[in-house]
């Protein structure tokens, strides 16, 4: 399980599962109906990926979003 504190966390993971799946990156795109050109650019730039898209790429590579409280207390210096 990954926890998540940035998109560009969140790219490389998603990264990381198609290339441990042998995928390449037109492969991944034709299955999503998108370009490669525009799957790069998302591997690239993560947080221009919208929920949706995310969801399905990740449902692609056989991986699922999970949300769930924070086990330990956050700090007020967070935000």
């Amino acid at each position: 399980m990954f926890k998540l504190n940035s998109p560009q966390q969140a790219g490389q993971i998603l990264v990381a599962r198609r290339k441990a799946l042998h995928l390449s990156q037109a492969t991944v795109a034709a299955r999503l109906g998108i370009s490669q050109n525009r799957l790069s650019e998302l591997e690239a730039n993560p947080d221009r990926l919208n929920l949706d898209r995310l969801l399905a790429l990740a449902s692609l590579l056989g991986m699922e979003l999970v949300l769930q409280e924070k086990t330990s207390p956050t700090s007020a210096s967070e935000w």
